[in-house]
């Protein structure tokens, strides 16, 4: 397909979305770090280092100066969020390790509360879809025990594919994938972010704190309350935890509640 049909297929597919404005400008995809990534924003509220703000429903394509496409809904959004990743992304080292396909999030598009995991394993590979595994039962039970069912939010990973022998995403895998999940983020515009297990809340608060130092605090992300707490697979190895993971959940709770 030539350039030019490309062209023509990327604007018949933003007008199926209801598009409303395009842009060239492609440092909105770029985070902006804060001189302090963690200072103290309120008495138990500490602000994390985040992107510019964005205008609510922005989405760009793979390359740099590509168009931003402005849809009218988040589902828009996240489709052509999903759209732009592709079925088959070969933009990092990934696709040539042995993962079956991208595993995009899952949930509802308008969540008040959004869960964001590290990467996929071997279940969610085999079924595109993130936490379906023993780790994936059990946050659907944590989600239950805060009066919510799992329909109800959205879950996602900072990267969409699964890393080899499920080891931790390398920088250069981070650094290509993460745009899509702050793009996600900023879709949804969710009330409360909920980050599972040490990488995934280092990863967006840019910090090498312990997870064990980061839980029961609230940290501010991308216009949300970002709480983290202890990954679902860590449970089913140390269920000790699940005390301290139930206190992190009830703080959820009350911050959905202070919220409405």
């Amino acid at each position: 397909m030539s350039d030019r049909e490309q062209l023509a297929e990327h604007l018949r597919f933003a007008a199926e979305l209801g598009v409303t404005g395009i842009s060239r400008d492609p440092a909105w995809r770029v985070r902006q770090l804060a001189d302090e990534p963690n200072s103290v924003a309120g008495d138990d509220t500490l602000q994390a280092s985040a992107a510019a703000d964005e205008p609510a429903g922005a989405i760009a394509g793979s390359g740099g100066g590509e168009p931003l496409v402005l849809a009218r809904s988040p589902a828009d959004v996240l489709a052509a969020i999903q759209a732009d990743i592709g079925p088959a992304c070969t933009r990092c080292k990934l696709h040539q390790l042995g993962r079956r396909q991208v595993v995009f999030g899952v949930g509802n598009p308008d969540a008040d509360l959004m869960f964001v995991g590290e990467a996929p394993g071997a279940d969610e590979d085999e079924q595109g879809i993130p936490f379906v595994g023993r780790a994936g039962q059990l946050l659907t039970r944590i989600i239950e025990a805060i009066d919510l069912k799992r329909e109800d939010v959205y879950i996602a990973n900072v990267i969409k594919c699964r890393p080899p022998q499920n080891r931790n995403p390398e920088p250069d895998e981070v650094e290509t994938c993460e745009p899509f999940l702050f793009q996600q983020v900023d879709a949804i515009g969710p009330k409360v972010i909920v980050a599972l297990g040490k990488f995934g809340a280092q990863t967006l608060l840019r910090t090498q704190d312990p997870i064990s130092r980061l839980r029961g605090r609230v940290f501010e992300f991308r216009g949300a309350k970002l709480v983290p707490t202890f990954h679902p697979a860590y449970l089913l190895r140390n269920p000790a935890s699940k005390r301290e993971v139930w206190e992190d959940m009830k703080l959820v709770r009350r911050l959905l509640t202070e919220s409405v």
